[in-house]
């Protein structure tokens, strides 16, 4: 009787096995587990950014679990298919931005939002993974024979979704945009003549753009230089973050006791100033060991990146792999005070649905980037 209970445990032990691998074989063990690390993180901040608010911990676990599946999903998805997605998925997003513009809820004097009747979107979001896919794909269909006008016409697919979310105005999300789609310029050989070209004309029209700004946008540049002239106001956000990462020291308050978050002094303390949160309870130490973590993901895709085959791949993945880090960037540095506040959650970390979807969706291509080579054309 023993013999056959071990042989059927046996028997288990292989179907499970078997079950495991069915599941994961498109799925990049070293990604994945940097990922479920950051997210881990970002639950134990959230739990003491909350006060211990078990509902919204629940809801975040459950933005996780959908967009990990998310994830798994298009990891499953041959890359032959994912470029086929390139062009309708731009499309369906272009169309659904102009609906923001013409027919668009509005809150807090933005109209960002598309009622769809089952639920509410927000297109832009859509954009910040189409735009870089459909430039790569667009650069794959003429990478033979690759001209400059090329790069012009890379550039108008870029900024038609980028004008319309200006117009929102939705300026955090508009600049990464932006930034995903330059990324897939520079990686498709756009001279350093012409980048540098693109600087000072970019420099040249900051008195133009600042015309066409809106107040609040303009007053978030002024607090960047001086947040004390309207420290209770525009300035708030800036000085109380800063507050909270110099008090956090060395080694930090410990976890739940940073007065700055406990006292409800940060602003937006379970969303884009998070990191606030993290710094004042696990000082220079625990930011030390963060940014390692994330670190350790960035160095996963940039070796997926190095070993795609086509110009797709290797487009794509350098897009995403940048744009992650230019979140990273752009979040801590606004915390921190030594960029303008525009609204960028920490990847991974931050409380949100919406960022997160779209974030583990372009890790899911970078999965499927590295476990379906043979399917890739060479």
């Amino acid at each position: 009787m023993s013999n056959l209970s071990n042989s059927k445990l046996e028997i288990s032990a292989f179907e499970l096995g078997k079950l495991w691998h069915y599941f994961t074989r498109y799925i990049d063990s070293f990604l994945l587990t940097g990922i479920l690390i950051l997210m881990i993180v970002g639950l134990i901040t959230l739990y003491s950014a909350t006060g211990g608010d078990i509902n919204k911990i629940s809801k975040q676990a459950a933005h996780m679990l959908i967009a990990l599946s998310i994830m798994w999903l298009v990891a499953n998805i041959p890359l032959q298919q994912i470029m086929r997605l390139a062009l309708p998925l731009y499309l369906l997003g272009f169309i659904l931005l102009v609906g923001v513009a013409l027919f668009g809820e509005i809150n807090n004097g933005a109209r960002r939002w598309l009622d769809i009747g089952i639920t509410r979107i927000q297109p832009s979001e859509i954009m910040k993974i189409a735009v870089p896919l459909m430039m790569a794909w667009y650069f794959d269909k003429y990478e033979i024979t690759l001209r400059i006008r090329d790069y012009f016409g890379a550039t108008i697919i870029l900024l038609l979704p980028v004008l319309l979310i200006l117009r929102q105005p939705d300026l955090g999300t508009a600049l990464l945009i932006a930034a995903s789609g330059f990324y897939v310029l520079f990686l498709a050989g756009l001279s350093w003549r012409v980048i540098g070209g693109l600087i000072v004309a970019a420099i040249g029209s900051v008195p133009i753009l600042w015309s066409f700004m809106h107040d609040y946008q303009r007053q978030r540049v002024l607090t960047l230089l001086d947040p004390s002239q309207d420290a209770l106001g525009a300035g708030y956000h800036t000085i109380q973050s800063s507050i909270a990462i110099g008090s956090g020291g060395i080694v930090g308050k410990g976890w739940q006791n940073g007065t700055q978050t406990q006292l409800d002094f940060l602003p937006e303390q379970s969303t884009d100033f998070i990191f606030a949160v993290f710094s004042e309870e696990f000082g220079l130490i625990g930011n030390s060991l963060l940014l390692l973590l994330y670190l350790i993901v960035i160095g996963r895709c940039m070796v997926i990146t190095a070993n795609a085959s086509t110009q797709f791949t290797r487009l794509i993945a350098g897009s995403i792999t940048l744009t992650f880090c230019t979140y990273i960037f752009v979040n801590m540095g606004m915390v921190s005070g030594i960029l303008p506040v525009v609204g960028v959650p920490l990847p991974l970390i931050s409380y949100g649905g919406t960022a997160l979807v779209t974030m583990l969706l372009g890790f899911g291509i970078l999965m499927s980037i590295q476990t379906h080579p043979k399917l890739v054309k060479t």
